[in-house]
C-alpha cells in the first residue's frame, strides 16, 4: 500500500507541474517565447512590436561612458522616474559600467522576451544594451498608492488601527511586522491570463498543515481564467460547495486577525490590487467573532458573543415566528398581546406574510441605496428613508405597527455580524424562512433549520467540518465557541485545523 501511495503522490506533482505549465504558456499567450538578440536595435523593435507600440511605453536611449549604446524601457506612471535617472541612467553614464557588472537596484536578468514583456508590465524597468543577450531587470516600482489607513468594513473598538491596502507587498509586510518567526512561509503565484496577478500564499511552516498547504495551492494553480480584479474571484474559484450561501473562506482587511489565523494553523492568501485577504479554512462559528474578544477579558468578550448569536438568531427568525404565530399559531400568544396586534392589524389590507415580505424588501433596497450614495450622503437616507416609510407605511395601513418594530429589529440584529459575507447569507434565508412560515408555519420554520443544520454539517473548508467543533463534537475546541474561556486555558490550538505542533502556550500536556 505504501509503494502504491508514493506512486500516487508523484503522480499528482506530475499532474500539478504540467497544468502550472500549461498555465505559464497559456498566460503571455501572443508573446514568442523567443531569445532575445545581441542587436539593440533589434530587441527594442521586438519589443515594441510586442506592446502594440503603445504610447505609454517608454524608451530612453542613452550612451554610456565606455562607448556603447543602451536603451531603459518603463511603462509611464507605473516607475519611479528619479531612481531610473538618477541611480540607473547617471550611473551608467559616469561609470562606465561593462557587461558583467550589475545595474544599479537590480532584481534579475533574463535573455528571454516573455519575461522582458512581463516585467515591464508588472511596473518594472528593464535595462538593454548593445551586444548584450540579457535584460536586466530592475525594480523600479513607484505609482501612486494608498497608504495604510484604518480599516473601513471592519470597524475597530480596541487593537491596531493599521489596515490593508491593495499594494501587495506593503500587506506582506504588515503581517511579517507582527509575525516575526522565521518559519513563515510566502509563495508566490500568478493567475489571471490577461492581469497576471501576484497572489501569496502565506503559511507558518510547522504550525498549518501541509496538507491544507498543498490544496490550497492546487486549487489556486488550477484556475484559469482571463483576469483576478479581487480576492473574491479567488474565493469563489477555490471554495468547496460553490452553490452553500455560506462563505467558506473568511475575509479581512486587518493584519491583526491573519496573524492571529497564521498562529492557530491556518493559511493566508493576499491579493494584489485588493485591502481584503483571505483565511482559509473558515469555520461557521468564527462568522460571530472578533478580533476584539481575545483583546478584552474573557468574560466582557463572552457576553459580546452571547449578544452577537442572539442578534444572529433574531435576524434570522424574528420575522419569520411572527408570520407563524399570527397566521398558525395564535393560541401560543399571550391574550393582551393578541388584541393588541389585531388592533394594529384591523386596517391592515394583506396576510401578515405580504406585510412582511414588503416591509423586508423596502428595508432591502434601502440600504442597498445607502451604500451606494456618497459616504456623507449615505447613512442620512438610511435612516430617514426607514423612518419616513415605515411611518408612512402604518399611516396609511399598508403594515401594522409591530410589524414595523419587528423588521426595525432584524435589521439592527444583521449589523452586530462582525462578518460582511455571513451577514448576507443570513439576509438570503430569511425570505425562503418567511415563505415557508407562512405556508406551514412553525412546521415549515423547523423544516428549514434542519435542512440549513444538514447543510452546514455537510460542508468542509479544504477539509475541515465546517461547524466544527460542534460537528465533529470536540469538547476542547467548546472553549472558545461561544464562551471565550480565558487565555491561560487555551494552551493548545484548535485540533480541527490538524496543526503538527498543537502546544501555543506552556510545555504541559493539559489544555
Amino acid at each position: 500500500m505504501k509503494p502504491f501511495w508514493k506512486a500516487w503522490e508523484r503522480r499528482k506533482a506530475q499532474m500539478r507541474d504540467a497544468a502550472l505549465q500549461q498555465h505559464a504558456n497559456k498566460s503571455m499567450e501572443g508573446v514568442p517565447d523567443v531569445q532575445l538578440s545581441t542587436s539593440l536595435k533589434e530587441n527594442l523593435s521586438l519589443i515594441e512590436q510586442q506592446l502594440g507600440n503603445c504610447d505609454d511605453l517608454v524608451v530612453r536611449r542613452f550612451r554610456v561612458r565606455n562607448g556603447s549604446d543602451a536603451a531603459i524601457l518603463f511603462i509611464d506612471g507605473m516607475v519611479d522616474r528619479n531612481i531610473i535617472s538618477d541611480f540607473i541612467i547617471r550611473y551608467m553614464t559616469t561609470t562606465g559600467i561593462t557587461y558583467d557588472e550589475p545595474a544599479a537596484n537590480e532584481l534579475d536578468s533574463t535573455d528571454r522576451l516573455r519575461q522582458v514583456i512581463r516585467n515591464i508590465l508588472s511596473g518594472c524597468s528593464v535595462l538593454l544594451l548593445d551586444g548584450q543577450r540579457h535584460a536586466f531587470l530592475n525594480n523600479t516600482r513607484g505609482w501612486d498608492r494608498r497608504s495604510v489607513d484604518e480599516p473601513q468594513t471592519e470597524a475597530v473598538v480596541r487593537g491596531p488601527r493599521d489596515g490593508f491596502c491593495e499594494t501587495l507587498s506593503t500587506n506582506a509586510a504588515l503581517i511579517r511586522f507582527r509575525l516575526k518567526d522565521s518559519n513563515l512561509r510566502l509563495k508566490h503565484l500568478i493567475v489571471g491570463q490577461r492581469t497576471q496577478t501576484d497572489i501569496y500564499v502565506m503559511y507558518v511552516d510547522g504550525l498549518a498543515d501541509p496538507g491544507i498547504v498543498y490544496e490550497i495551492q492546487r486549487r489556486i494553480e488550477a484556475i484559469n481564467i482571463d483576469g483576478v480584479l479581487e480576492s473574491g474571484y479567488i474565493e469563489e474559484l477555490i471554495q468547496d460547495r460553490p452553490w452553500s450561501p455560506f462563505p467558506q473562506l473568511q475575509s479581512t482587511e486587518r493584519p491583526d486577525k491573519v496573524v492571529a489565523s497564521l498562529l492557530e494553523g491556518k493559511v493566508a492568501i493576499l491579493v494584489d490590487g485588493t485591502p481584503f485577504a483571505l483565511i482559509a479554512p473558515a469555520l461557521f462559528s468564527q462568522f460571530y467573532q472578533s478580533p476584539e474578544d481575545y483583546y478584552e477579558r474573557f468574560y466582557i468578550a463572552t457576553c459580546l458573543r452571547l449578544i452577537r448569536v442572539i442578534s444572529f438568531i433574531v435576524a434570522l427568525m424574528l420575522p419569520s415566528l411572527y408570520i407563524a404565530f399570527s397566521s398558525f399559531h395564535p393560541e401560543m400568544i399571550p391574550s393582551r398581546l393578541v388584541i393588541a396586534m389585531a388592533a394594529g392589524r384591523s386596517t391592515v389590507p394583506f396576510p401578515s406574510l405580504v406585510e412582511a415580505m414588503v416591509m423586508e424588501v423596502a428595508i432591502e433596497i434601502l440600504r442597498e441605496a445607502s451604500i451606494r450614495l456618497p459616504g456623507p450622503i449615505g447613512p442620512t437616507i438610511g435612516i430617514v428613508g426607514a423612518l419616513v416609510v415605515g411611518e408612512a407605511a402604518v399611516t396609511a395601513g399598508l403594515v401594522s405597527p409591530i410589524m414595523v418594530i419587528i423588521v426595525a429589529m432584524t435589521t439592527i440584529g444583521s449589523f452586530t455580524s462582525p462578518n460582511y459575507s455571513s451577514a448576507i447569507a443570513i439576509r438570503m434565508l430569511r425570505f425562503p424562512l418567511m415563505i415557508l412560515a407562512g405556508m406551514f408555519g412553525l412546521y415549515g420554520i423547523m423544516l428549514f433549520l434542519i435542512v440549513i443544520i444538514i447543510h452546514l454539517s455537510s460542508v468542509k473548508s479544504f477539509g475541515v467540518p465546517y461547524m466544527s467543533p460542534i460537528s465533529p463534537l470536540q469538547l476542547k475546541g467548546m472553549r472558545d465557541l461561544v464562551i471565550r474561556a480565558p487565555l491561560t486555558s487555551m494552551k493548545r490550538r484548535p485540533s480541527m485545523f490538524r496543526p503538527p505542533d498543537e502546544i501555543r502556550q506552556g510545555g504541559g500536556r493539559g489544555g
